[in-house]
């Protein structure tokens, strides 16, 4: 027990000594900090470019850390993005001996009290002109002067939506000396990339590289070369959102467009169907309208739905032309022969057009043309029947032209009221008859009439029908031609 108690002190006793000689070297450091910041600042000037010959290029090292995407804003074209800018450079005036000051070998101090390069963002967007964020730089004792600042830039970007919402972007940042030239300072890129290891995962954009370029630039207004750095942001953007909310809604409501030819047009829903799909695709692309720029390009999703409205607008003017086939009634001219080969006996059979009533086999439609032949004959053999009494009375009427000795000689006295009686009879069946024939003739007319009407329905039907395919392979091949856009 003793001896625990013993251990424990002497470590105890070892820590507090640690303890005070790292606060010793810690107070030494601090007061070797000051001694040296005097020592540096007192003739140091910010104003003028650090080098000890004023023919001699200052070399600025430019890193750049893409830390978020903070927005896109596709209509106003501009980029607004959280950088971390990191630049170096040798300041020959800020050199000193660390040997002297108990191997100090860096200090941190305010970034505005030594001189810094004045590299901007050239295609700038924002309308803030504000000064650069004052933090502290890293003073090493060669004179290595390292400041990192963070910045949110708002930069132009020139988007084309040609593809959208399956496009991908290319946004420049480019970055150069506002008022010194290549003689006087030159950029030279710390990486060939930006530095993307930092970078928040972005909703909307996906990151596939930031590759950076320098260039040397030679102005019309100047002699001297004028060099930049040019980190180049290739964007792909997330499509998933756009789908569901705009894209998948407008491929089903197109799709209703030609089940408007399968309504019946006796229903009278026929036209508004089409005209409220085409009201609705009218709302989706005035969506799309107010997120896109007044460009010349048109997005793949805008020439999606005029695509679809077009074939909306056809398919209700073919929707009224085919209704007013349907109600040509009794009163219109026959169905040309050719429409009748046509499309009555080769298209009906295609698109499976039937009569109303009429089953889709084939026995079920002899039964009933063998039924309404069956119907045909009776009539003709009751009208024959009726037509065959005619004779026998026309011969009782002829008795009237006979002599009237003769026909005396052979009926007596009784001849006078049968030849009354026979000829009023003759009259009445003759009348009889005629009527018959008038009212067979009207039904014959009627039927006639009713056929010509029902074969401008089928015509049509069958034009409903084909027209309906039509539609729906065009629907069908154009969402299969925008969706494959995303592969």
């Amino acid at each position: 027990m003793k001896r625990d108690s013993l251990f424990s002190f002497y470590v105890s006793l070892y820590l507090l000594f640690t303890t005070v000689i790292l606060q010793a070297v810690e107070s030494a450091k601090g007061k070797y900090a000051h001694m040296l910041f005097n020592e540096l600042f007192e003739d140091y000037s910010n104003a003028l470019r650090p080098v000890e010959d004023t023919d001699k290029v200052l070399n600025v090292t430019l890193q750049i850390t893409l830390s978020q995407i903070k927005d896109m804003d596709e209509r106003n074209q501009i980029l607004s993005a959280y950088l971390w800018i990191r630049q170096s450079w040798y300041d020959a005036y800020l050199k000193w001996d660390k040997d002297k000051y108990d191997g100090l070998d860096s200090i941190r101090i305010p970034s505005n009290l030594v001189w810094r390069p004045d590299i901007v963002l050239y295609n700038k967007a924002d309308d803030d002109f504000s000064e650069p964020v004052n933090t502290n730089v890293v003073l090493r004792y060669d004179g290595k002067i390292t400041w990192d600042a963070p910045a949110i830039t708002k930069s132009s970007c020139v988007v084309d939506v040609s593809y959208f919402p399956f496009d991908s972007q290319q946004c420049n940042l480019t970055f150069g000396s506002w008022t010194y030239n290549g003689n006087q300072v030159d950029i030279i890129n710390s990486l060939d990339s930006g530095d993307l290891s930092d970078f928040v995962e972005d909703v909307e954009w996906e990151i596939h590289g930031m590759p950076a370029v320098k260039n040397v630039i030679t102005y019309g207004c100047c002699s001297e070369p004028y060099p930049d750095v040019t980190f180049t942001l290739i964007l792909k953007r997330k499509s998933s959102f756009y789908i569901f909310n705009l894209l998948l809604p407008c491929i089903l409501i197109s799709f209703l467009a030609p089940l408007g030819f399968y309504l019946p047009a006796d229903s009278g829903e026929k036209v508004s169907l089409g005209v409220t799909v085409l009201l609705a695709l009218t709302v989706f692309q005035l969506m799309v309208a107010e997120i896109m720029p007044p460009s010349e390009n048109v997005p793949l999703i805008g020439k999606y739905y005029i695509a679809t409205m077009t074939m909306i607008t056809a398919s209700t003017a073919l929707t009224i032309i085919i209704m007013n086939l349907h109600h040509c009634g009794s009163e219109a001219k026959p169905v040309p022969q050719w429409a009748r080969v046509v499309i009555l006996d080769y298209m009906s059979k295609i698109f499976f057009v039937y009569d109303v009533g009429e089953n889709c086999t084939s026995a079920r439609r002899e039964k009933e043309e063998e039924q309404k032949l069956e119907g045909d004959e009776g009539y003709q053999s009751r009208h024959t029947e009726v037509r065959s009494h005619l004779p026998s009375r026309n011969d009782d009427c002829d008795l009237k032209e006979k002599p009237n000795g003769n026909f005396n000689k052979s009926y007596g006295a009784h001849g006078d009221t049968n030849v009354r009686e026979t000829v009023n009879c003759c009259s009445c069946y003759k009348m009889l008859i005629k009527n018959i024939e008038y009212i067979a003739n009207c039904i014959r007319d009627h039927k006639a009439n009713r056929a010509k009407g029902i074969e401008w329905k089928k015509v049509a039907k069958v034009m409903d029908r084909f027209f309906m395919w039509i539609f729906f392979i065009m629907v069908f091949f154009m969402s299969v031609l925008i969706i494959g856009k995303a592969a």
